[in-house]
């Protein structure tokens, strides 16, 4: 008997237009695709051209209008920052976001017309999301509280003809006044907004700015609903900035069509999400993850989809995860790794959880960097369902490589991501664009073309998009991250091909190390880079933050580690210093700035990354490396 999973990834890369196109049928269309896929302007593929749709009409009014729904909750925002919990059927959020549609209708904006959205973790957030894709508009969400610097990089580039914020933001119990940020950001831009709207939160009301910014509720007030705008497949639904290495922010492009083909898809297949369940992703709508899985997907698919302001440690407790779940009857959850990191960090044995009735739950899906075995294991012992590790980025919009819960799932192997997801023909390449044999490490590339809801260019940069991801391996997508895969297909994803280091000859990868160290009782998480070395070329170096209520000897936890090291990997690895850190330096979508320790390490120049959460932990680094031997540089 086949594998469920075997055949429907054959039928995906031997015959993907078909299996596209039988993918789409689920969803609503208001006139048919004259092609599944365009290939007629390589490498610039095209998904269902032709077609007209909504997404907007896909995400709330088709559960209204057609399946009858519109009781069904859409979405539960919880907030324990200000104590609130609310809840929007599909017929109520449809309506918000037809009211708040005719609204930016009112204002000029147009089918085409870009729009920035700079706000916190608020259901207006999702409400503004759909809101512009309802009237054609393509959307730009800036991760809210980021600096005016970045946001105005982001606003000359996409020149939006109107920016939606908030008056605040909310971390932990510290206040973040927003407006301050979007007037310094309008002021060094070139381009500027012709008005702005500002949600005022009880928390701060803003200074609003005359002739230019208005108050949504004034707004809201003054507008009718809008209906929903046809728009062609793959006319752009949003923009999403990504870091660029020139330091130059990519404006990821996606398509309306294929993202929602693409996303309402996998919802089973990968998730096994059906129509009555509760999903919940704690990320943010400023990140991929955000867009695809907090809002799209889940309204796709026409379940209930919980939007979190809040962290997994700190509002209140390490237990505020395990809350959640059980009070809103959650089914499936996907986050970071790092956040169970740091709920073990602080509740090491999983008290908090026995606490709650976690019934419900059934699957634990974590991405967004390597999920160290130790994190996986401590999670399945604790929780008692499966967790599974998956692998996507900014610009693919879903998931490259999962255990597909919908299909027929595979034994998890910690440290591996499972097997490429269908529609994904992902491969193993040396330097000279070969397939490597299996278990062997190379760059992790996907055969074009790409499957629906990957990026299809930069904004207005379709030089920079073939430079960037389609130059260096030629009939490839570069990932730009390294591994292997096993004999049995399974993918192990190792490092970003940078964080590959070369150790007399030997490459090693940084994340085998890492997990290593992980795996210690007395170690919550690690970090490993490679540091110039004038004898091997490089060496590793490794920080450690120990989990909370460990009171034994650094130095004595740092001789275990270097003695696991060696006898799991080997001497080869010249694996001798580490250095105990209480925080490691992380984006506040949670991955950890390697590169930045690298370059402190180093005695290179580095910019202050405007992603990173906390900047002063960059202070406790380079004291570490001071003691460590190793030079410090200043940003």
């Amino acid at each position: 008997m086949s594998n469920p999973y075997e055949t429907t990834y054959q039928e995906s890369i031997n015959n993907p237009e078909e299996f596209w196109g039988k993918a789409a049928e689920d969803c609503y269309w208001l006139k048919k695709w004259d092609k599944v896929l365009d290939d007629t302007k390589k490498p610039f593929y095209r998904w269902f051209t032709g077609g007209e749709m909504n997404t907007c009409y896909n995400a709330l009014d088709c559960h209204v209008d057609v399946e009858g729904r519109g009781d069904r909750t859409a979405l539960i925002y919880d907030s324990p920052v200000t104590n609130t919990v609310a809840r929007y059927t599909y017929a109520e959020l449809r309506d918000e976001v037809a009211l708040f549609a005719g609204g930016l209708s009112r204002l000029g904006a147009t089918k085409g017309d870009r729009i920035i959205i700079y706000m916190p973790m608020i259901p207006e957030a999702v409400i503004a999301m759909l809101a512009c894709a309802r009237i054609g508009a393509i959307h730009s969400v800036v991760f809210g509280g980021f600096a005016a610097k970045e946001l105005a990089t982001r606003i000359d580039d996409a020149r939006p003809k109107i920016i939606v914020s908030a008056s605040c933001g909310i971390e932990v119990k510290k206040i973040i006044p927003y407006k301050p940020l979007l007037d310094a950001a309008i002021d060094i831009a070139s381009s500027k907004p012709e008005k702005c709207v500002i949600f005022q939160r009880t928390q701060l009301t803003a200074q609003l700015t005359k002739d230019r910014d208005i108050d949504w509720g004034d707004l809201m007030k003054e507008s009718s609903p809008a209906a929903c705008v046809p728009v062609l497949a793959t006319d752009p639904l949003y923009i999403l900035y990504t870091s660029g290495t020139t330091g130059q922010p990519k404006g990821v492009v996606r398509d309306n069509g294929g993202h929602m083909v693409a996303l309402k898809w996998s919802m089973k297949a990968i998730y096994d999400i059906d129509k009555d369940d509760v999903w919940w992703s704690a990320s943010d709508v400023g990140w991929v993850v955000g867009h695809s899985y907090i809002v799209y997907a889940p309204l796709f698919k026409g379940c209930t989809t919980v939007i979190f302001e809040g962290k997994p440690v700190g509002t209140p407790d390490a237990g505020v995860f395990w809350r959640i779940i059980a009070q809103h009857k959650v089914k499936c959850m996907f986050t970071a790794p790092t956040a169970y990191r740091a709920i073990k960090r602080e509740d090491p044995r999983g008290e908090m959880i026995k606490q709650h009735d976690l019934s419900h739950f059934k699957i634990l899906f974590l991405a967004g960097e390597r999920s160290d075995p130790a994190t996986v294991q401590w999670s399945e012992h604790n929780l008692g369902v499966p967790v599974i590790d998956h692998w996507w980025q900014t610009e693919t919009g879903w998931a490259i490589a999962a255990n597909c819960m919908g299909l027929k799932p595979f034994p998890v192997k910690y440290g591996s991501p499972t097997k490429a997801v269908p529609g994904w023909d992902v491969q193993v390449l040396d330097l000279d664009n070969q397939k490597l044999p299996a278990g062997e490490i190379g760059a992790l590339s996907v055969a074009l073309p790409l499957p629906p809801g990957a990026l299809v260019t930069l904004w207005e940069n379709d030089d920079r998009f073939i430079e960037a991801y389609l130059r260096e391996f030629p009939g490839y997508y570069k990932t730009a991250d390294a591994g292997m895969i096993d004999d049995e297909g399974y993918i192990y994803v190792m490092s970003r091909t940078d964080d590959i280091i070369n150790v007399a000859g030997h490459r090693l990868s940084t994340g085998g190390m890492e997990e290593v160290l992980a795996a210690h009782p007395d170690v919550a998480e690690a970090a490993v880079l490679g540091v110039h070395d004038a004898l091997k070329g490089q060496i590793p170096v490794g920080f450690l933050v120990l989990n909370s209520g460990v009171t034994r000897d650094h130095d004595e936890i740092i001789k275990e580690v270097i003695a696991m090291v060696r006898n799991q990997i080997g001497p080869v690895a010249a694996f001798k210093s580490a250095a105990v850190v209480k925080r490691l330096p992380k984006t506040r979508s949670g991955k950890i700035l390697r590169g930045i320790i690298q370059k402190m390490a180093d005695n290179q120049e580095y910019n202050m990354p405007a992603t990173i959460d906390d900047p002063v932990i960059l202070d406790e680094i380079g004291e570490a490396l001071e003691g460590l031997g190793l030079a410090k540089a200043r940003s």
